[in-house]
């Protein structure tokens, strides 16, 4: 069971997935704005937060940006947008998944899972050393000629899942269902970390190789 916090403006959407998230054993707090939220997150420890963008008084990124300043805690945001510009800012400020309105309450739900699958998964100490990259998979840090870059925790995890198969081809769907824990292959998601993750690694940014028409591979080059 995990402690989850659904903030959105709409209560319909609320008691919905509030519903379904009961059904998966969940407890459920909820919050009608971003400022409802940020207040709640001072006061309780949540394992996942499912968070509106447009909310009136304080909105979805505003709140997430004041949240990051005291907690990691995972997050998927929604929106009704679905621009790539609203999902860089979101991933930028460590948004695990994404999901546009209209969505069903159990597409929300299995996402739920798929992030707290990872969240609460336990790895072995490991790190990772290719010329002056050093990634300690522990302790989730990253260094380029020893010095330290950050990262939202989605990207992390793409890093990490790529060290784990380097050498090894991986399609869309793979990394969408081993990463998000479903298949979609015209979903943006994995394309915009990408994107960010490239950017993170500056110099090794061509480690991650493209395949053209199927997906994505980690070289040493």
């Amino acid at each position: 069971m995990a402690k989850l916090l659904i903030c959105d403006d709409e209560k319909i959407l609320r008691d919905s997935l509030k519903r379904y998230a009961a059904l998966d054993g969940h407890q459920v707090l909820e919050a009608a704005n971003g400022q409802e939220a940020l207040d709640l997150c001072q006061k309780e420890n949540f394992d996942l937060l499912i968070l509106d963008v447009m909310m009136p008084v304080m909105d979805g990124f505003t709140a997430l940006k004041e949240i990051r300043t005291f907690s990691q805690v995972p997050v998927l945001m929604l929106t009704a947008k679905g621009d790539e510009f609203d999902r860089i800012i979101g991933f930028e400020l460590g948004v695990d998944d994404y999901v546009v309105k209209p969505f069903s309450s159990r597409e929300i739900m299995l996402r739920v899972q798929a992030i707290l699958r990872r969240s609460q998964k336990a790895s072995p100490h490991e790190v990772y050393q290719y010329k002056d990259l050093t990634v300690d998979l522990t302790s989730k840090k990253v260094l380029i000629q020893g010095q330290e870059i950050s990262m939202a925790p989605m990207e992390y995890s793409l890093l990490f899942y790529f060290i784990a198969h380097k050498g090894i081809a991986k399609s869309r769907a793979q990394i969408l269902e081993d990463l998000w824990g479903y298949k979609e292959e015209d979903d943006r998601t994995l394309d915009t970390h990408i994107k960010l993750l490239r950017k993170a690694l500056g110099p090794y940014a061509q480690n991650i190789v493209t395949l053209r028409g199927y997906g994505y591979r980690f070289d040493e080059k």
